[in-house]
């Protein structure tokens, strides 16, 4: 009998490791590549509008990965990132129902996959001990033999993967890029800078559109709008003639696209020399469409800018002043930001600077839908006072704020009328060309969308600029360019890029650990202050006393100024202490509340899922009796 129960509890051993085996081998062949996603907000999860774009692809997309799998069999952060990479990827394609095509490449040094790599264009990096070239990117093509590619898969860049592979796949899906034409008065796009001598770099915002859209820079002098583009943005625009403003009214009633940067005090204006800078201080730097607005019932004041206490952004005075708050340089966060418009709905934030306010008029009949909007802590000012402002800090001196919300970035939808009812307005000589038919009325609600800002498109509000490799890598620190890209894919009708986009900029805060920073950071600063009284108090009361000495004992210290010091260094030492022990409490909240946290995932979460197993199958025995 004992025997008997020793070999069936051998049998069951083996049973259950080859039963173990089994489901391992089935685990690694079947379930290959499926997770669980319990992220709150799924990033690890392909997007819809990832899936709306594989759903679109019309014929096939080949995907070709260069990844020097021997060359970096000793850099364990990049074969992790490696493998995140290959099953992406391998999801867009079981994703795609066959439209996407992965092949995956190991370009060993000195064979014709390494050439191949090298032609497509794709970086080659030093990274492992050996010496050999890494190769880690993507290249596409499609059925036209478009190429586009991914030169290296950074993994600083893990957030915005997705949104590169999906807007590469797009690309090659959508051959056909839409034309965007640009008309701006500030220099955006690449050419020659006279004030330096040198090529000019374009703006990073436009080196996005271009990425996009097929981007034709206009001319100020424009009579008419080529019939082939499809969305026009003005940028700054500034003493246009009736010509140019007709002809950008009459691309409007034919149904085109429009997206509107105005400012009642650009910076962006600013020559970079500070000659120039100087001498533009005193010019007229606002910008307008009053006929265009007028017609059509926007309001948009030129002369006044936005200021807001709760959204003022903190920045260098310079002139050896500490760093202020600056009320018209403003950082709009969710709270600010349309959470029901696909555009602006996944934001973490944009950075404006001296803003105007948007509105409609009573009798217009267009719906405005608020984009951007200050707190209700905020108020006018007029722009002209902003012009010689030594001191950030002096704008809260008189500030009162009015209560309202007020709208920087806006939609506008109606059915609009022309700002010329009495037809074309008469050209030059020169200008004599033979215009389109007049329409008086768009034959559809319009859709437009205007910015009371034009520094939201600098580099410097909301981007970093780094060279890698020769190259110009962009790490946004707020969401200024995915706003404008998200609007024109919305305006163009394409909107399956957006929510990729957005997933990119997404970041979770720890909210405790950063409430208890900023307590002890205000407990910092209340004792350095009293610290800094103390020292104004102390050279106050020694200068006292230096001066009722004669001429005499000025090399002698007196004994009520020995006391003083000795009093002094103390007292110095003491908040100095106090000063460790601030921090030294940070420190201590902050790992208690880490080991708290371990504590619930490691041991506390567990006990209640087992608890929870242990409940369900009880239940179930009892059901079953």
């Amino acid at each position: 009998m004992t025997t008997h129960k020793k070999s069936l509890g051998g049998t069951g051993l083996v049973v259950l490791g080859a039963l173990f085996l089994i489901l391992t081998i089935l685990n690694a062949v079947v379930f290959r590549g499926i997770r669980l996603d319990l992220t709150e907000n799924q990033l690890f999860t392909i997007s819809e509008g990832t899936r709306n774009i594989l759903a679109k692809i019309d014929e096939p997309v080949n995907l070709y990965l260069f990844y020097s799998d021997k060359a970096a069999e000793n850099i364990p952060y990049l074969r992790t990132y490696a493998r995140r990479v290959r099953e992406l990827l391998q999801e867009f394609v079981l994703e795609s129902d066959g439209r996407l095509r992965l092949t995956e490449i190991d370009p060993v040094p000195f064979s014709e996959d390494e050439d191949r790599a090298s032609q497509y264009g794709l970086q080659a990096v030093s990274l492992g001990t050996t010496g050999d070239p890494i190769y880690f990117g993507l290249a596409g093509t499609n059925s036209i033999d478009d190429l586009e590619i991914i030169s290296f898969f950074q993994p600083d860049r893990e957030t915005f993967l997705e949104y590169d592979v999906a807007k590469l796949v797009y690309t090659l899906a959508k051959p056909q890029k839409p034309v965007v034409a640009l008309l701006s008065s500030l220099p955006m796009t690449s050419g020659f800078d006279p004030a330096t001598g040198q090529p000019r770099q374009p703006w990073v915002v436009a080196s996005q559109i271009e990425q996009l859209f097929e981007l034709r820079s206009l001319d100020a002098g424009l009579t008419a709008v080529d019939d082939d583009v499809d969305l026009l943005i003005l940028v700054h625009p500034k003493a246009f003639s009736d010509q140019t403003l007709y002809a950008i009214d009459q691309f409007v009633m034919r149904g085109g696209k429009l997206m509107i940067f105005v400012d009642p005090l650009s910076d962006a204006e600013l020559p970079q020399d500070m000659a120039g800078a100087s001498a533009a201080l005193f010019q007229d730097r606002s910008s307008d469409l009053d006929r265009l607005f007028e017609a059509w019932g926007i309001e948009y004041d030129a002369d006044d800018v936005v200021l807001d206490q709760l959204n003022a952004l903190t920045v260098n005075s310079g002139l050896g002043q500490p760093p202020s708050r600056h009320l018209a340089m403003l950082g709009i966060r969710e709270q600010g930001l349309a959470a029901d418009d696909v555009i602006t709905a996944d934001l973490s934030g944009v950075n404006l600077g001296s803003a105007g306010y948007l509105g409609t008029a009573s009798e217009s009949g267009l719906e405005m839908v608020a984009l951007v909007e200050s707190s209700d802590s905020a108020g006018i000012v007029a722009a002209e006072g902003l012009k010689f402002l030594p001191d950030p800090a002096t704008l809260q001196d008189d500030f009162v704020p009015t209560g309202e919300r007020y709208v920087m970035a806006a939609r506008f939808a109606g059915m609009l009328k022309t700002a010329f009812p009495e037809g074309p307005p008469p050209a030059g000589v020169e200008e004599s060309a033979e215009l389109p038919d007049h329409v008086a009325a768009t034959d559809a609600p319009a859709n437009l969308i205007v910015v009371s800002d034009t520094d939201i498109l600098t580099d410097r509000m909301w981007v970093q600029v780094q060279n890698f490799l020769g190259q110009r890598l962009f790490n946004a620190f707020a969401g200024n360019g995915a706003l404008v890209v998200n609007a024109l894919d919305n305006l163009l009708g394409s909107s399956d890029l957006i929510s990729v986009r957005s997933r990119g900029t997404y970041s979770r805060p720890f909210d405790r650990v950063e409430a208890l920073r900023a307590d002890a950071d205000a407990r910092y600063r209340a004792e350095e202050q009293s610290l800094q009284r103390e020292l104004e108090e102390t050279e106050r009361r020694l200068s006292e006393l230096e001066s009722a000495k004669d001429q005499e004992n000025l090399l002698i210290i007196s004994p009520e100024q020995q006391a003083e010091l000795l009093r002094f260094q103390d007292e110095k030492l003491r908040i100095r202490k106090a000063l460790r022990d601030v921090r030294r409490d940070l420190d201590r909240n902050i790992e208690n509340l880490g080991t708290t946290l371990k504590i619930i995932n490691i041991a506390l979460v567990p006990v209640l899922l087992s608890i929870g197993v242990i409940l369900m199958a009880m239940v179930r025995a009892r059901r079953r009796s």
